[in-house]
Parts: C-alpha cells; structure tokens; sequence
C-alpha cells in the first residue's frame, strides 16, 4: 500500500468508527414469531443509518440484512488481485450500459396521512425521518391520489357539490387535502435533501361524469373522447394541477387513470374506478388529456400511460403508443406489481422496451397482502420483504426506472380502507401506543433506494454460471458520482460464496448468507 493510500485508508477508518459510534442508532427489535422482526419506533427513539461513507478506490462499503436479524449492518472490506473461492464468478461492466434510474419512494394517500398524523409530533418525525432524510433511506419519489382512492374513510371528488359543473367553477380540495395530505408533504419537503418528485393519479371522477352517477363504484365516463365529459375531466387535471401549486406543490408527472383495466375485475362493489379499454384511454389522452395539458402552464408535467398490471403493458403500448396522435403526449408507461406472478418480464417488459425505447416504464403501486385469502398485515413477515426486493431487481433488469410503493403507512388492521381492501405496509402505526414497527419490507426497499440515486445507470452483471442449484439475485448500477453500486438478494436456505470481478480493479469475493439482501458500493478509479 502506498504512503498516500495507507493515509487515505487510515482517515476513512477514523471517520468511519467515529459515525458509527456516535450518529447511527441500532434497531430495537420486536418478535411475532421467530425470525419475524420488527424495529420499534416511537417519540423518544428510532433507528437511524449512518452517512454513507465511501472507502478509498479498491475498497468497498458492503450493506446486509437478514432473515437472522442484522438491518442495513455496515462493514467493509477489499478488492483481491486474485480470485481465491469457489462460487459463482459475476463480472461487473460499467461501460455496457442500459436504462438511467429516477428513483424510489411510496405513496401519500388519505389512509397513510390520516395515521401518521394520529401520532404524537416527535413520533410523526421520526417516521418522516426514516423514509425522507439522510439519516433514513432517501426516498425521492411520491404518488398521491387525485382525491379519493379506496385508501380513504369515504369516496368524495373535487366537484361534487355542482353536478353538471361542466366550467368547474366548484372545484375545491377538500379536508383530506387541506389537513392531512399537502401539511404532511410539507414536513416531508422540509426532512427531504434530495430532490423529490411526485405522481398524481385518479381513481375516480364526479360521479354526474360517470354513466353510474356515483363517485364509488366502476364505470366509464359518459359519451366518448372529445365531448363536453371528457373535456370536463381533462380540465379537471388542470385544476387539480392549479390548487396543489398554489400551496407550492409541483408534480413531475400524472397518470391517466389508476387501473383502468384491472380495477373493474375487483370484488369490492364500491371500489372508486373510471374503466378504459385500450383504445379509450388512446382516444383520451390524444383528443382531450394530452392537448389539455399541452395547453396549460403545466405542460411541462409529463404524462404516464396505463398505470395496470405488467401484463397489459406489450398489448395497451401497442395500442397508445403505436397511435403517433395519442404517443405524442406519452412520456412514460407506468405499470403495478399485482398480477407480476402471471407474467414475466421478457415477455412483456422487455419486448416493449425494444419497441418503444424512447418511452420509460415506472413501477407506480405494489403491496403485499392484496389476495382475498391472504392475512393483511403480518408483522415482520421476511418473505413479504423479499417479494418486494426480488420484484425490484428483476424489473430493474428489464429497464425498468423506478419502483413506488403503495401507502407510506397503515394501520395495525391495513387501513384506514372505506371499501375494506386492507393490504400490509413498509411501516404499520400502532396508535394506541403511540409507536410505529418497520417492517422488513422497509429494510428491503432501503436497499435500492438509498444507494441508486437517481440518474444512476443500470450496467452489465454477467454469471458465469447463469443456471445452478441456487441462483442469487442481481442487479448492478453506475452513479452519477462515479461509484458502482451492486445489489444481491439470496432467497436460498443456505449461504452462498461469490465474487465480483471488475476490471481494473480486481476480486471482490464474499459469502451471502441464507435468506439475505446485500448492497455493495465501491469507488471507481474513473467512470
């Protein structure tokens, strides 16, 4: 070791001994069952992560969380000249290069406002904290509803004191809104360091646009694209659009409608839900959405597509996209994670991504516990954790930008819910105790979310041996800043020896434990 680099390494050891002993905080665990775990929060105390602390180049900066365990536990470790262990050999290759990251983050619906705000003021921060701030897992991303979703205590829209308000001259935000959702977004922008960007998605219009009459239920808008109704709900967007900047909230992007197509196959009767085919939301977003937001001061907004199931993203995209007046409004094809186990990515993701490369795909909802026959909440479930982190990596895989998490947090049953479509959630509040549980989802999406930042590009990771008893799960990045980032997930009963190689650099080898998630950073002697 040269004297420069001894000196370089001594300096990082100090300081990383110094922020270890005196800014992180350990999890205080909590069991349901064995290895179920949660870290329990409340107003006096939280778990904490340290700053992110980069080793000198050949070194690198290794993450881990178990089924055992250990949550985000930091330790470090060197690159070898030679390969010295058995085990799958990855070669890591940041010069071949594929989609750029935007980020990660939840959603800020009614059901997960309403809750965190039923806690005490230090207990709200410290939530806010662990998914906003630098001490927590950096979140950048988040979704609201446009008014109700079934995460509500009551379905309600903007306009439905005025019925047949073609002008909206009645349109407010209302309680939900004004209490609850836009001060905590506040609270949030204040803790946040990175910038955040936000998504708005509709469930609902008033119910006189709807051939129902009612804000509840599923039914399609009354007449067809390009008349007063679907220019009314257009113009709708905008206003929601106009009330939200004038309390200083800006969003990156809307969706056209939540579910358009999977939400009308749902059991619940009262499930808030405008139904599209295909061809209706390619009729709408080319005759009335996308010339309405044009037109706007808000057209720098971009607009998503489809916002359903991986399934349907191949067939719609062809339909919206292969249509040059509708694709000309389309930024991106947003896409949920609940019907995933029916379909695979390379026959649906990829094949898109090759079609239409100049249109980005989003995760923009995912929750565990949606089956009818499934337990809502299962408090420190590790499996719920790694559905969540395998689901990431292989979407990431197949060009995927972005990852949004349903509810920021639930209550202890999965709600508040007014159609009682209870699902889990990262972070469940107990209000009784004033206390709040991190669950192992939350450490599983902190694995991407606090280390990808946005702008990153996702790069090649090749396996020598791509088939074999048991597979780890991979995904590798380059950031902005010039440092690899490499996330592995083992879903085995039993540990795994690997190594990475990268060239210019050497081996890293290590052993992934059983029922574990890792993240490694390295520097780069240049990008």
């Amino acid at each position: 070791m040269w004297p420069a680099e001894a000196g370089w390494w001594a300096l990082f050891l100090f300081l990383w001994m110094v922020t270890n002993a005196t800014a992180s905080r350990p999890c205080i665990p909590k069991y349901f069952r064995k290895n179920a775990m949660v870290c329990v929060c409340n107003a006096t105390y939280c778990d904490t992560m340290d700053p992110v602390l980069l080793p000198p180049v050949g070194h690198y900066l290794k993450y881990e969380t178990t089924k055992a365990g250990q949550r985000l536990e930091p330790s470090t470790g060197k690159f070898g000249l030679n390969r010295t262990q058995s085990g799958s050999r990855y070669t890591y290759n940041p010069f071949v290069q594929y989609q750029h990251i935007k980020g990660f983050g939840g959603s800020n619906t009614d059901a997960a406002a309403i809750i965190i705000m039923q806690l005490s003021p230090a207990a709200q921060k410290h939530l806010l904290r662990s998914y906003f701030s630098e001490e927590g897992i950096e979140y950048n991303l988040l979704r609201f509803p446009m008014a109700c979703s079934d995460f509500s205590t009551r379905p309600y829209s903007y306009a439905d004191d005025c019925p047949y308000d073609y002008e909206l001259n009645c349109f407010r935000l209302v309680q939900e809104d004004l209490e609850f959702r836009i001060p905590l977004f506040h609270h949030i922008r204040a803790l946040s360091v990175r910038p955040l960007s936000l998504v708005a998605s509709p469930w609902t219009s008033p119910g006189w646009l709807k051939v129902s009459d009612k804000v509840m239920g599923k039914a399609r808008l009354k007449g067809k694209a390009g008349d007063k109704f679907h220019k009314t709900w257009a113009n709708y967007f905008i206003r929601f659009l106009d009330e939200y900047e004038r309390h200083k909230i800006r969003f990156w992007a809307i969706t056209s409608q939540n579910e358009p197509s999977f939400g009308q196959w749902l059991p619940m009767e009262n499930f808030p839900n405008i139904i599209y085919s295909a061809e209706e939301q390619r009729d709408f977003i080319s005759q009335d959405l996308g010339p309405t937001l044009t037109a706007s001061r808000h057209r720098d907004v971009l607009l998503l597509m489809l916002d359903d199931q991986r399934s349907k993203v191949l067939d719609w995209a062809k339909v919206v996209l292969g249509n040059s007046s509708a694709a000309q409004y389309v930024a991106g094809i947003a896409v949920h994670w609940y019907t995933d186990d029916l379909t695979v990515p390379g026959l649906t993701l990829d094949p898109t991504r090759e079609l239409y490369p100049n249109y980005f795909l989003i995760y923009t909802e995912a929750a565990n516990g949606y089956r009818p026959w499934e337990r809502k909440v299962v408090l420190g479930s590790w499996e719920r954790g790694i559905s969540y982190s395998h689901n990431i990596a292989t979407n990431l895989n197949s060009y995927v930008t972005g990852w949004i998490d349903w509810n920021l947090a639930l209550d202890m049953q999965g709600g508040p819910n007014y159609v009682r479509n209870f699902v889990d959630s990262p972070i469940i509040v107990n209000t009784h105790k004033d206390e709040f549980y991190k669950q192992p989802m939350f450490y599983h999406l902190a694995h991407f979310s606090k280390f990808i930042l946005e702008g990153s590009v996702r790069v090649s990771l090749t396996s020598d041996k791509p088939l074999g008893d048991c597979r780890l799960v991979t995904t590798a990045f380059l950031r902005p800043d010039c440092v690899s980032v490499l996330v592995v997930i083992n879903r085995c009963v039993g540990k795994v020896a690997f190594s990475i190689s990268d060239d210019g650099l050497g081996f890293l080898e290590d052993i992934s434990p059983a029922n574990s998630i890792q993240t490694y950073l390295w520097r780069r002697p240049r990008c």
